[in-house]
This record gives C-alpha cells, structure tokens and sequence, in this order.
C-alpha cells in the first residue's frame, strides 16, 4: 500500500501545536501563582499579628505554600522534558543533526538519502513522531499534576481568607 509522507508531516503539526498548548498551560499556572504569591507576600507585615494568635493560620498559610511551591515544581518540569535517546540516529531529530554528523555536507547526504528511500523516511519519521509523543505525555502529566497540586492549594485559601476576614472584623 502506498503511503503518503503528508500525513506523518500533519502529525507533527499537531504534535507541535500539542507541545505549546501544554507549555502555555504551564506557563499559566505559574504566572497564576506567581500572582497570588506577590500579593501574599507584599501584605506578609498585616498578617503578623494573625501569625501569632492562630495556629490555624499557620497551619493552613503552610499547608498553601506548599501545595503552591509543588504545583510551581510540576509546571517547571513542563518546559523541561525528559527525552529518551535509545533511538537510532535520526536525520528528524535536532540533536542528532547536531551532534552525529560532522558537517552539513555529511548531514546533506544521509537527509536526501532517507529521504529518497520510502522504508527508511518512514521508519524515522515514524520514530521521530513516537519520540514527540513522549515528550508530549510528558509534560500532559506534569501540567495535570501542577494543576491537582492547584487545586488543593486553592482550597486551602478559603480557610485563610475566612481567618484574615474573622481577623479584621
């Protein structure tokens, strides 16, 4: 059966535009945080006297930051992802364009050979497409662990906002 390179070159496409939506996920979780953070710890002076009267306020003021710090450590390990290299060299593959061939001249030849022999421009872009999808699962198990991590730490702010408003009236 006569395969079309269209339809491999279509998933890498949609697996590009996989990769910036899970990155811009991240990217908006820690700029949430980021937020909500800079606010906590621009009025940190009008919370001393609810730091020492309640132990509830700091129990609850630990408990956030720190369901908030491992929702931050999720989202960074989104932009940095974990890249398996037990592949054979790949003439799709940027490290190894890099890195296995010592000069354009050589990475020119091995290209247009793979890409003049149908069997072997499919095997790597076939390999190339399995490599991405892991990256992709990757960081979608990242971004949905800093957004569970966010979550709780979103909980855990109505106890506190219910204590800074017992605290001021």
């Amino acid at each position: 059966m006569q395969q079309d390179p269209v339809n491999y070159w279509e998933q890498f496409e949609r697996l590009e535009r996989l990769i910036k939506a899970s990155e811009l996920k991240a990217g908006l979780i820690f700029s949430f945080h980021g937020l909500i953070l800079g606010l906590f710890f621009d009025r940190l002076n009008s919370f001393q006297d609810l730091f020492s009267e309640s132990y509830l306020f700091i129990i609850f003021t630990g408990l956030w930051i720190i369901f908030v710090i491992i929702s931050i450590y999720y989202a960074i390990k989104c932009f940095i992802p974990k890249m398996e290299l037990k592949y054979d060299t790949n003439v799709f593959f940027f490290g190894d364009i890099v890195h296995e061939f010592d000069d354009v001249k050589s990475f020119s030849r091995e290209f247009i050979k793979t890409c003049g022999d149908e069997e072997l421009l499919y095997q790597q872009l076939s390999e190339q497409i399995h490599a991405e999808s892991k990256i992709i699962d990757y960081k979608f198990r990242c971004v949905k662990n800093s957004l569970k991590y966010m979550s709780v730490s979103l909980i855990l702010i109505v106890p506190i906002l219910i204590l800074i408003l017992k605290h001021i009236l």
